[in-house]
């Protein structure tokens, strides 16, 4: 591993090593993907990872290609001592709103997790039923601690998969490429082709 790339995970990890000097010995990272597209679910992954855990090239998971992300999680994966992930449909987002939806998929990943975390990190989240769990809300904590990180790759390339495998059912819409954000391109479709299925109808009224 690089000097420079060791530094950047040190400073990634920097939150995490205050925890455990503090006597927190398992600490739970969660964070989700896609919650502002116009189609497909909100992913939630939580993940705890040994202490002494530096995977190269693990970042906020919108600084790390396609490609490497892939190769990240299945790192990611063989190393943590529990994960958990959570998948929120369109249906549930539409009934009761998106950030109650992210909310709801925090509390299925902490129920899931093999070990009982002795907190959990969290990206930007307030007021979410952690199970009894104590929680830490750290803005942009997918660019300033290690565990969210590592979570955000989790969450991303789950979802990532399924928005692909949804492509090959809808096609037209061309959700391979923009995995269900508001690209022009999708937006275009929607307005030739209508909504499928898996198009969040809350998010998609302007263009109906």
């Amino acid at each position: 591993m690089k000097d420079k790339e060791l530094e950047r995970l040190v400073n990634l990890k920097q939150i995490e090593k205050e925890l455990h000097q503090n006597g927190f010995k398992n600490i739970c990272g969660i964070d989700e993907a896609g919650r502002g597209p116009l189609a497909g679910p909100v992913v939630i992954a939580g993940v705890i990872m040994p202490e002494d855990s530096m995977i190269e090239g693990v970042n906020d998971s919108k600084k790390v290609s396609e490609k490497k992300r892939e190769l990240l999680y299945d790192k990611i994966l063989e190393e943590a001592l529990s994960y958990s992930v959570a998948i929120i449909g369109q249906d549930i987002i539409d009934d009761i709103n998106i950030l109650n939806a992210t909310k709801q998929g925090v509390t299925s990943v902490v129920k899931g997790l093999d070990i009982r975390p002795d907190l959990i990190v969290i990206d930007a989240l307030q007021h979410i039923d952690t199970n009894g769990v104590p929680y830490e809300s750290i803005i942009k904590g997918d660019a300033k601690c290690y565990s969210i990180a590592a979570a955000s790759i989790i969450a991303k390339v789950t979802r990532d998969r399924i928005m692909r495998e949804w492509d090959e059912v809808y096609p037209q819409y061309g959700f391979i490429q923009h995995k269900g954000y508001g690209t022009a391109k999708h937006i275009t479709a929607i307005k030739e082709y209508g909504l499928c299925p898996i198009h969040r109808k809350s998010f998609t009224k302007n263009f109906v």
